[in-house]
């Protein structure tokens, strides 16, 4: 039986769409300045790695409009703005450097450009490392560990591969990635009355941000607030890396008792700021005749940067997505986590989850090379089944499984088959112009895998002319989870949706909130939010039934009315009516997520509450004298469950699958001998532009009845798991370059660049 609803799974245009290409979407640096706002820039280290023998800022301090020089001693409370709780990532550094770019003070001046000139003039002299540690492998060869490594094993692997009928031993780099948002690190800090400290920032996690204020500017949690309306873009850059930039703000505020704000330039951003964390990885596979594994070991490595950051999360999610959509029967899946002297990398969209699946795929395509079979086939042989292929190597049952269904519609819809054969024989007779085909599939589990963060609260108020407040733990960065917990609520109270003020999170009026992060926005503050109007309905509930004499089970919300008994009124009368009888038209909801819990230590648990499924099929042509690649067409189905907005669903699926193209095929970050970001701006780091995105672009919402665990309306997370579809174009390339000599795998590593290309082709000559 389909389900009637009159706002939630209607596609529904964004709530600041129109404000956001008009340009009257207010982000922080819209937001009229205070009287007398001061303006904050910071000063760089131009090292990687040593010692600070002094640090002379007298000539910053005589620079024109400088109002204060801030310093570590101008910190009240603690150096630091680690999220995990190590205390290894400090706002100014004091004694050591640890990367080329990292924060040694801070200049407040009248203006944003004098801050900038003065802060270039400060005096420093460095004892610098002769070699500082800035690669997966030189951090291997020396050693230097982060933190322990951490690794899952079921049965014997290395048995197992020794006794297969085919093994193979391969390997591959997996480059970072820079957010690039829109809208750079910002955050305007104003003091207020007893010491309190009002910070409005570009963030996504408030709550991360007001205990990192609390604790430089050594002030209780009740006396900072934080405020988000919305991020121009954060894809995880956000999540921890936003509160340095909004503690320096309000340690400025702090000392000079004036508003100040802080905006970092675009190029320091990119240099001071974390990626996407990049990978070497090796493997070795045992395997039958039709390519079904046997045994999988393999281990990931992982440049983390000079501090842990969220490197812990975001290499054990690395881990738990290292089988994608396929069961490993014995299995070893290791981790190194690497401490460099370069930015700590952070989250990023999928969390360390893109890079385990990739291996996956890049593993499936080694295979299908090996064996001569159609990749497609090999994937297929190696799917999550029943019984006891359902188990992953982390240990969760996976009961939710639709890929086959997911991967076989999209076969057919695409004419994958038909589309393979008319490639195989262009390939033939083309020397030069080689073509590709892939379609790979993805399987992303929903949840935060450190369980106290999968909780949510929300705050709605109904007022006496029916209009109604909306407030709750989740961040907007333009992805469109405002629209959708407001549709949530206009559909439980049978109102429009422009009844509904969608209002901005902020830690007071929501406190102790989690990041909005892995995928679960939605998940989390839609039911909260639903918590929240059920409270309310409860009582309007029991006013409604006594006034009609009738039963609470007959009250209807809806059409803008509330209904029993064949009497009805306004939504606007009642709540007249109920504020009349001194009756509560307000609620806090609070949710958490059921079924998840996992024991680290015990690797142990369910780590996911469900998980989210696609597949894409892309096709690529390759220039052989060149390395020069374009996507020529692109296919994506996608599964959400039934979707709370199929619109902005549509839209989350396409910007994921272009992004993570862009991390594979253009987005090159390049650092020097010295540990010097060489790609800090637009003109030396290539995001996709509009012209890479084929004509052919189709993309579809797998038909589902629903969720089967209890999610808000039986919907499926939908941020992160897109992202991975762009691995297609990826293993598209690299079957490509195979086809030049069929048998013999290429060393292609990512991003596939055009000299990665090249380099690939020129792997497969003999040496």
């Amino acid at each position: 039986m389909t389900e009637h609803t009159a706002t939630v799974h209607k596609a529904t245009k964004h709530d600041s769409g129109i404000k956001h290409v008009s340009g009257r979407a207010r982000y922080i640096d819209d937001v009229p300045e205070p009287a007398g706002t001061l303006h904050v820039v910071p000063g760089m280290a131009n090292i990687a790695s040593g010692r600070i023998k002094s640090l002379d800022l007298d000539p910053v301090k005589q620079a024109p409009g400088v109002v204060a020089v801030l310093t570590v001693e101008h910190i009240r409370g603690e150096n630091d703005t680690s999220p995990a709780g190590i205390a290894d990532d400090p706002v100014f550094a004091e004694h050591e450097v640890t990367f080329h770019g990292q924060a040694l003070f801070a200049v407040v001046a009248t203006n944003r450009l004098a801050a900038r000139k003065a802060a270039r003039l400060a005096i420093v002299d460095y004892e610098a490392d002769a070699a500082p540690i800035l690669s997966v492998s030189d951090a291997l060869k020396a050693d230097s560990e982060i933190l322990e490594s951490y690794q899952f094993l079921r049965g014997d692997p290395n048995a197992a591969i020794a006794n297969a009928p085919h093994r193979l031993t391969s390997g591959m780099a997996i480059g970072g990635q820079e957010h690039f948002y829109l809208e750079g690190q910002i955050a305007m800090a104003i003091p207020g009355e007893d010491g309190d400290m009002t910070v409005l920032s570009s963030t996504q996690h408030p709550t991360e941000v007001q205990h990192v204020v609390s604790h430089i500017l050594h002030i209780p949690l009740h006396a900072v607030t934080v405020e988000t309306r919305r991020m121009g873009g954060g894809f995880g850059g956000k999540e921890s890396q936003a509160s340095q930039w909004a503690g320096i703000a309000a340690l400025a505020a702090q000392v000079t008792g004036k508003p100040c704000k802080l905006r970092l330039d675009r190029d320091d951003d990119m240099i001071m700021t974390g990626k996407r964390h990049d990978f070497e990885v090796s493997f070795e596979a045992g395997f039958e005749d039709d390519g079904r594994l046997i045994s999988v070991d393999t281990v990931l490595a992982a440049r983390c940067g000079h501090s842990a950051d969220l490197s812990l999360g975001v290499n054990d999610r690395a881990m738990f997505h290292s089988d994608n959509a396929y069961y490993y029967p014995d299995v070893r899946i290791k981790s190194h986590r690497l401490r460099t002297n370069t930015v700590s990398n952070t989250a990023f969209r999928g969390f360390g989850g893109p890079q385990g699946v990739l291996f996956a795929e890049r593993m499936m395509d080694d295979i299908a090379i090996e064996t001569g079979l159609d990749p497609l086939d090999v994937r297929k042989a190696n799917f999550y089944g029943q019984d006891d292929r359902n188990v992953t190597p982390f240990g969760m049952v996976v009961e939710d499984n639709i890929i086959d269904n997911v991967v076989s519609q999209l076969e057919e819809s695409s004419q994958y088959r038909r589309r393979r054969g008319e490639i195989d024989l262009f390939n033939q007779t083309s020397r030069f112009l080689k073509k590709g085909i892939a379609l790979t599939p993805v399987k992303f589990g929903i949840a935060f895998t450190l369980n106290h963060l999968n909780q949510a609260g929300a705050l709605v108020h109904v007022y006496t002319d029916g209009s109604v407040y909306l407030t709750h733990a989740g961040t907007e960065m333009g992805q469109g989870l405002y629209i959708k917990v407001a549709q949530v609520v206009a559909e439980e109270f049978g109102i429009d949706l422009d009844q509904v003020k969608i209002a901005a999170t902020v830690t007071d009026k929501v406190p102790n909130t989690g990041p909005t992060a892995a995928s679960s926005g939605s998940d989390l503050n839609g039911m909260a939010a639903k918590a929240a109007t059920d409270q309310i309905k409860a009582r309007m509930r029991a006013f409604i039934a006594e006034r009609f004499q009738a039963q609470e089970e007959d009250v209807i919300f809806a059409d803008n009315k509330v209904s029993a008994g064949g009497s009805s009124m306004t939504f606007g009368e009642l709540a007249l009516e109920m504020h009349l009888e001194r009756i509560s038209l307000s609620a806090s909801g609070f949710y958490r997520t059921p079924k998840v819990s996992w024991n680290r230590d015990e690797i142990k648990g369910r780590p996911f509450f469900y998980f989210a499924y696609g597949a894409a099929c892309s096709e690529v042509l390759i220039d052989t004298l060149t390395g020069e690649m374009k996507v020529t067409a692109v296919d994506l189905l996608h599964d959400v469950g039934k979707s709370l907005n199929p619109a902005v669903d549509i839209g989350q699926i396409e910007g994921g699958f272009v992004q993570g193209m862009g991390w594979l095929t253009t987005e090159e970050l390049v650092w020097d001998d010295q540990g010097r970001l060489r790609t800090h701006a637009p003109s030396t780091y290539k995001i996709p532009s509009a012209s890479d995105v084929p004509e052919h672009f189709v993309t579809k919402l797998y038909e589902s009845a629903g969720n089967q665990e209890d999610t808000i309306y039986r919907s499926k997370a939908v941020g992160e798991p897109p992202l991975m579809h762009g691995i297609s174009v990826f293993s598209a390339i690299y079957q490509a370059v195979a086809s030049i000599k069929p048998g013999v795998k290429p060393q292609l590593n990512a991003p596939a660049t055009p000299e990665a290309i090249l380099s690939a082709i020129a792997s497969m000559e003999p040496s």
